[in-house]
């Protein structure tokens, strides 16, 4: 049986939803679609969120196609880009493709995951067929794609092999034949072209599964290869530990939902904590802990936690800390220099964010929209010498 309450946490919006759960129910099992372009060598926790909503699926014996787009990453998906991507040689395609098979065996079952690489089709394309294939779709349908048209709009150039992309994903879907198809929300209207090429190539559309994207550990834009703001999940349980303590306070919640398999439960018992006053970085621990046990072991995730702490402990601090006392609860950055007294102005305080000035227990806090939840023994460093501890 599926377990619906962690299948949907993340998921935006189901198309066609009545038609996904009945062929779930059917006796036909679904080919379920879901596609990795290798422009870094990893995999990381933003794919995971697609990746555990497949293997529950395959868990239901359903066929997850793991498709690995090396001849789509040629283009590079223009989804969220307000320019065009560098072109990546064969060479370092191929050399970013190589891991990703045993990557993906960190979630899926490999033994029953059909892995596919898009060449497979795309390069045996001669002229002729891909002016029959573009003959498929309009100039009006390519360029009213949001991301198209913004660019357009500002005078940013659109390249032709761009406007290929969408084009050559349906055609994946086509070719393999999906029953359903996985993506983030940016991937909207490339799902959708994949809809629309099987209905006039006489198949029947696939269902979609738009999935929420995952901020990166910089708690702005979401989680890529390209912001270099990922996790990996094949990085190193030190590592990996380390990056998810870096996470802003304000996607703590978020990290739980969409990276972890804690219980809705649970994860309603963190929000209280947080909003009772307990201090963000303890449960940033178990958040950490809770995402290396997910790809390593427990034993990885108690050692990795013992060395952050070790660490921690070892920061040279000052022997006094000034103390301040603030009621307990979430405050704007900007605010908290405020009020306890560290700035004169948003101006100022707004400057030392930027600069990458203001730490909150060592992590170092960048935007100055952050939301920062203040709890007892918190220490905030301003600058290289101002130091201060909530009582």
């Amino acid at each position: 049986m599926i377990n619906k309450d962690f299948f949907k946490r993340g998921v935006i919006e189901v198309i066609d939803e009545k038609s996904f759960w009945e062929h779930l129910k059917s006796e036909k099992k679904q080919r379920i679609k879901y596609g990795v372009d290798p422009t870094r060598p990893d995999i990381h926790l933003g794919h995971a969120v697609a990746m555990w909503r497949l293997r529950e699926l395959q868990d239901n014996g359903h066929t997850i196609i793991f498709l690995i787009g090396d001849y789509t990453t040629k283009i590079g998906d223009p989804s969220g880009r307000n320019s065009t991507r560098p072109v990546l040689t064969d060479l370092e395609i191929e050399k970013n493709a190589k891991t990703y098979f045993e990557q993906a065996g960190k979630i899926l079952d490999l033994d029953k995951t059909e892995i596919r690489y898009n060449s497979e089709w795309f390069k045996k394309l001669d002229f002729n067929d891909v002016l029959r294939l573009t003959g498929k779709f309009t100039v009006a349908q390519i360029i009213e794609r949001d991301d198209f048209e913004k660019r357009l709009k500002e005078g940013t150039d659109v390249g032709l092999h761009e406007v290929l992309y969408p084009v050559m994903q349906a055609y994946d879907s086509v070719i393999l034949n999906a029953d359903v198809e996985f993506g983030g929300s940016d991937q909207r209207f490339n799902l959708l072209a994949g809809r629309d090429l099987q209905k006039k190539m006489d198949q029947r559309p696939q269902d979609l599964v738009i999935m929420k994207l995952l901020v990166g550990t910089d708690g702005k834009v979401k989680m890529s290869k390209s912001a270099d703001n990922y996790i990996g999940i094949t990085d190193a349980p030190d590592q990996m530990f380390g990056k998810v303590m870096s996470i802003p306070d304000s996607v703590i919640v978020e990290y739980f939902e969409l990276a972890t398999k804690v219980s809705d439960q649970e994860i309603e018992e963190i929000k209280e904590e947080l909003n009772s006053g307990k201090n963000p970085r303890d449960i940033k621990i178990k958040l950490a802990k809770e995402i290396v046990k997910l790809y390593h072991d427990e034993k990885a995730a108690k050692s990795a936690a013992a060395e952050f702490k070790n660490v921690f402990s070892k920061k040279e601090l000052p022997a006094e800390i000034p103390e301040v006392e603030i009621e307990y609860g979430n405050y704007n950055i900007l605010t908290l220099l405020s009020l306890i007294g560290a700035v004169t102005s948003n101006s100022e305080a707004r400057r030392l964010v930027g600069q990458g000035g203001v730490k909150i227990d060592e992590a170092r806090i960048t935007d100055p929209k952050a939301e920062m939840g203040v709890a007892k023994d918190m220490v905030i460093q301003v600058g290289k010498q101002k130091y201060y501890k909530v009582k």
